[in-house]
């Protein structure tokens, strides 16, 4: 993402670059969707290649569960860590370098003679491909911003989400088909020629950032980018996987190590400006937090048959690798048909019931499979899986673009993969443990029992799951597709102005202009105690900063509103005060600390107020705001704040009693919880004041010119 002091948006380029014709033709998307699928590939493919590489190597089939656990490992610490990278770096500058990791990793696996190397490999081919969605979604936010679009186009999306979901069952069978052909390091080496077109591709199709890298100080940049909180994050996980590994035997060091990092880590990113793992975001917002905990456990499941079935077909039923993946084509193909219908749908509660569903029904079947079940029984079994991937992996994809903040989506997405790779860890570790001993069908029956209980919690996750049938209902309370609509849609959008506004009172339109030196700029809690809560604090605070940047231009003043309580105003904070009571006594508003002070790239200048208040309001300050307003002469505000419903609610409500002139900043303006955002914008503030976003500022100050 941007620097902290950056006021420039990567994604937003001049209409004097916009692209001709389709925006999202073959020779854009066509690297997306290659560099998107590495992933996938790569985390499926290695599943026929366990048992040869395990005879190659010397080494029992269950060591080589690492193999798979390294590289989900390293996929969940770097898909949203690339993603950051690409916001920071540039995405296109992040896809070429991801791609080109790949490469190198595709070399170092081909060359390997040990197991060290081949997990080294892994690791490095987890950190090159994890960077092609993130770094996917946001070139295709920019391209739609370039060609003028509001949203980028949903068939587009929808096609990243089809080629992850199909890819991840189809690899089996290329995998299989591979090593049958050319032995275990195709499953490495088939990442040489794939990077060099997808690198090829990408230089070939993609603008270039159009952005210089700025790196800044070393320790500007590990706070822009939260190194501490990757680091914690890396050191959880790792901590896990090692646990996982080891089990059957406890590794009791290796999960309290976990525990503590993690307790660790969460305490620090509730105090990050920046955090690079949104806490506040995961309790705010419990439909988002669900659908990441159901997108998990669905992909544990089915990963567990998965690696599972593919080692059993293997040595228990004695089929070669390339038959082995042949046995799993159908479940490929039937993921992408599943994902090709499920994303045509907006509905999502039913698809992901049946999905539920499913994965109960194929872990019951599997308990009935043996060696001595027809493979034509078990080849039905793996399409029943093939189902519940394909559907799984889209609905809860739509169900992310439902509940997350849109103007954080790229970050919930990458948040998303790394829950699923969590769950795809986990499943290694199961498998690993099952067959311990050997591969059997008692392993394979164990594996199912396991199955049973991850499905029947995400059926009671999903059937629970209340916001799943309202979001359902919204959409069909939508008026059809070509009707008589009877008034505009809500829109998820920020209201935005040209130079007029409506009255929601009287509906009549005024025209909206402002004299810059009688306007105040209020600029609220954009501090990293109350960022850390919202989502997508750097955009926020971007827009925030370019809204600073107008009021210096144009002349207009500037007051930086913070909330900190002093000793004395903890002290006096009364128990009942459900508000500031528990901030008191905890102390993390305490002021002179860090995490109360105005973000750093909000810098103040001598004639800017800054005023500390110990309430919610702005007018609730040590400083007497209204006389200050008074002396500059001032008649206009212009607010911008975090949160919605906390400071800009009370202020904007207590200026309008007093008579303000009032204009919203809703771009610069974000709540905990999107849908209050969304009522407070859409059916409270426009009573009193406008509704504007910070692009409008220079035409409404021209027109009172």
């Amino acid at each position: 993402m941007p620097s902290a002091g950056d006021t420039r948006t990567p994604e937003r380029i001049s209409e004097a670059g916009a692209p001709r014709g389709n925006p999202f033709g073959a020779r854009f998307v066509a690297p997306l969707y290659l560099g998107a699928s590495l992933n996938p590939v790569n985390s499926s493919i290695i599943a026929t290649a366990l048992v040869a590489i395990a005879a190659a190597l010397h080494i029992p089939v269950g060591d080589t569960a690492i193999l798979i656990s390294s590289l989900y490992l390293t996929s969940a610490l770097a898909q949203p860590a690339a993603g950051r990278l690409a916001e920071e770096f540039g995405p296109r500058r992040i896809f070429v370098a991801g791609i080109t990791l790949v490469l190198a990793a595709g070399i170092v696996g081909s060359l390997a003679h040990s197991l060290t190397a081949l997990i080294v490999a892994r690791v490095l081919i987890g950190a090159g491909t994890s960077a092609g969605y993130p770094a996917a979604m946001l070139l295709i936010r920019r391209r739609a911003e370039q060609a003028g679009h509001k949203t980028p186009p949903r068939e587009v999306l929808g096609g990243l989400s089809i080629t992850g979901a199909a890819t991840v069952a189809v690899g089996p069978a290329i995998g299989g088909l591979l090593i049958g052909w050319a032995g275990w390091r195709a499953a490495f080496w088939i990442n040489i020629p794939v990077a060099a077109i997808a690198l090829f591709l990408a230089l070939a199709g993609i603008a270039r950032d159009p952005d210089p890298v700025r790196l800044g100080s070393p320790r500007a940049l590990a706070s822009r980018i939260d190194l501490l909180g990757m680091l914690g994050f890396g050191g959880s996980l790792t901590a896990l996987m090692i646990f996982l590994n080891a089990l059957p035997h406890l590794d009791w060091p290796a999960l309290a190590a976990a525990l503590v990092l993690a307790a660790a880590l969460a305490g620090w990113e509730l105090r990050a400006a920046q955090p690079f793992l949104d806490v506040r975001l995961l309790v705010a917002n419990g439909a988002l937090t669900r659908t990441y905990l159901r997108n998990g456990l669905t992909l544990m499941g089915t990963y567990v048959i998965l690696y599972g079935l593919t080692q059993w077909l293997e040595v228990a039923r004695g089929l070669s690798a390339y038959q082995a993946g042949l046995m799993l084509m159908p479940m490929g193909v039937l993921t992408a048909l599943a994902a090709r219908v499920v994303s045509r749908r907006a509905a999502v509660r039913l698809p992901l019931i049946a999905c539920a569903v499913l994965l109960l029904v194929g872990a019951v079947a599997t308990l009935f499979v043996g060696s001595n079940t027809p493979m034509a029984a078990v080849i039905c079994v793996t399409a029943v899986f093939g189902l519940t991937s394909g559907a799984g992996t889209v609905a809860n994809q739509t169900v992310l673009y439902q509940e997350a903040p849109a103007a954080a989506l790229g970050t919930a997405s990458g948040l998303l993969r790394t829950f699923g790779y969590i769950g795809s860890i986990a499943s290694a570790a199961i498998t690993g443990t099952a067959f311990h001993r050997g591969v059997s069908d008692s392993g394979l029956h164990s594996i199912a029992w396991v199955l049973v209980a991850i499905s029947a919690l995400v059926l009671v996750l999903t059937v629970l799951d209340r916001q799943l049938a309202r979001a359902d209902r919204h959409h069909t309370n939508q008026p059809p597709a070509g009707a008589r609509n009877p008034g505009p849609a809500p829109s998820t959008e920020p209201p935005r102005t040209e130079s007029r506004s409506t009255d929601m009172t009287t509906g009549t339109h005024t025209t909206a202009a402002l004299d810059p030196a009688r306007t105040a700029l209020l600029l609220m809690d954009f501090q990293p105690v109350v960022l850390g809560a919202v989502p997508d604090p750097q955009g926020v605070l971007t827009r925030a900063g370019e809204a600073l940047a107008w009021a210096r231009a144009h002349g207009a003043h500037v007051v930086f509103v913070r909330v900190a309580l002093a000793q004395e105003d903890a002290a006096a904070v009364p128990a009942h005060n459900k508000t500031f009571s528990q901030a008191a006594a905890a102390g993390y508003l305490a002021d002179g600390t860090a995490a109360t002070a105005v973000h750093e790239s909000l810098k103040a200048e001598e004639d800017d107020l800054t005023v500390r208040k110990t309430r919610i309001s702005a007018f609730a300050s040590d400083t007497d705001l209204r006389a200050e307003l008074r002396a500059r002469n001032v008649d206009t505000l212009v607010l911008a704040g975090l949160s919605t419903s906390g400071v800009v609610l009370t202020t904007l409500r207590q200026a309008a009693d007093e008579d303000y002139r009032l204009f919203l900043l809703a771009d610069a303006t974000a709540d905990p919880d999107p849908e209050v955002h969304r009522v407070l914008m859409e059916k409270v503030f426009p009573h009193q004041a406008e509704i504007i976003s910070t692009t409008d500022l220079a035409a409404l100050s021209t027109a009172a010119g």
